[in-house]
């Protein structure tokens, strides 16, 4: 069968396709491309251009209007004739098979979607059997209904069965038809077929949990690329994969932890991101467990990232989402060495933008707000790792004691 979504890195050059819509103005557009590039770049493209078009919303035909998909033709067209052919084009929103149809045969190149590429970039990261199965069947689901763009290749053969005569038919008939329905039969067994895979793999999971003892349960959670897997290697001395590229970690990873007399479990999950398909939040269930079962989430935030609050925004959506909105937390803004802001001239009277604020002036606004449950650090540099592991300390003996209030965690020095 023909393959849909790529599941090798290859070089290719990319075109962009975003939309300025009532709900998501030109700046928020920007911001949704850069992102959408930096996953291009991921999966190992190069971006080479960006589309942008005004709109109420998206065409349920092709997307954007027709005029905006002639000028990315031509400007394909133009390229190739410069010998610098573009490899595929990239929309920021999931397509429909019916718009995916029809942008390729105006196109004739690769089309892919936002959803396609970050499932093709979980494809890449996959490691343990679990992470691998998790996107197969968010695979398989994505696939399904798209099916059948897949055999427009094929003739629109009449004949066969049923009252039209032998002559053309409203369907597919002939072969079209028959590798369609196969295609169809055998995708929903294979979905079945990682349905039992990842129940067998989450009692497993669920045994393992039950296994680790009475201990808390702290997560690393956070958006994608923020430096939850540098500050997990950090703070639990173990050697987890961090990169600075999106989805680094799929496969959570737990460790366990000791501060001075306190033991507890330390885990490391998938970061979030904006758009994340739901397939891939169902798929991923299993490994989210481990967010759904800590007893504290420790929220990282890359504070350098230029829209840092909206990233919290999605963060805690998702959150909500998964039923963890009323866990206790924290949060812990990385990456303050890479932090930057420009100093408004005294005779500039204009309103101070986000750019304007300095790093003192947000901690001193955060910290307000939240208190002792906000830190400012910066895992690459190593800075104020102590007084994160001190109010670790704190924030985990305190849900100790509340949850396990008989157990002396087996150190003679409980008592301080």
């Amino acid at each position: 069968m023909k393959e849909f979504v790529i599941s090798e890195a290859k070089t290719e050059t990319a075109v962009l396709v975003g939309l300025i819509t009532k709900d998501q103005d030109e700046a928020k557009t920007k911001e949704y491309l850069d992102e959408l590039e930096f996953l291009a770049d991921t999966a190992g493209a190069v971006t080479v251009k960006r589309f942008t078009q005004k709109v109420n919303g998206p065409s349920s035909v092709t997307y954007v209007g027709s005029g905006k998909l002639e000028e990315i033709r031509q400007y394909i067209e133009a390229e190739e004739d410069a010998e610098r052919e573009v490899g595929m084009v990239i929309f920021d929103d999931e397509l429909s098979a019916k718009q995916i149809r029809n942008i390729e045969k105006e196109l004739k190149v690769k089309i892919l979607d936002r959803t396609s590429l970050i499932l093709d970039i979980f494809a890449m990261r996959a490691q343990t059997a679990e992470a691998k199965t998790q996107v197969e069947l968010a695979q398989h689901r994505y696939m399904l209904p798209r099916l059948q763009r897949l055999w427009t290749h094929l003739e629109r053969q009449g004949g066969g069965s049923g009252s039209g005569g032998g002559k053309g038919s409203v369907g597919l008939r002939g072969p079209g038809e028959t590798q369609l329905e196969m295609d169809r039969r055998i995708i929903l067994q294979r979905i079945t077929l990682l349905k039992q895979r990842l129940e067998e793999i989450d009692k497993q999971k669920t045994t393992q949990r039950k296994n680790r003892g009475r201990m808390i349960r702290v997560a690393l959670v956070g958006y994608t690329n923020v430096g939850k897997s540098t500050i997990m290697n950090l703070l639990s001395k173990s050697e987890v994969f961090a990169e600075n590229k999106l989805f680094a970690t799929l496969d959570t990873t737990v460790r366990k932890m000791v501060i001075d007399n306190l033991p507890f479990l330390l885990a490391d999950t998938v970061g979030f991101i904006r758009k994340l398909p739901t397939d891939l939040v169902d798929s991923f269930k299993s490994t989210l467990d481990e967010v759904r079962e800590a007893d504290l989430l420790v929220h990282v935030v890359d504070i350098s990232h230029p829209d840092f609050e909206e990233q919290i925004k999605v963060v805690e959506t998702t959150l909500s989402e998964l039923g963890c909105a009323d866990k206790p937390s924290m949060i812990v803004f990385n990456k303050i060495d890479a932090y930057t802001w420009v100093e408004k001239e005294e005779d500039d009277l204009t309103p101070p933008t986000r750019e304007n604020v300095s790093l003192d002036e947000l901690k001193a606004t955060w910290m307000a707000r939240m208190a002792d449950s906000c830190l400012f650090i910066s895992a690459r540099e190593k800075q104020n790792i102590d007084e994160l592991r001190d109010v670790l300390y704190k924030r985990v003996r305190e849900l100790h004691v509340q949850k396990y209030p008989y157990n002396d965690f087996l150190y003679e020095n409980y008592e301080q």
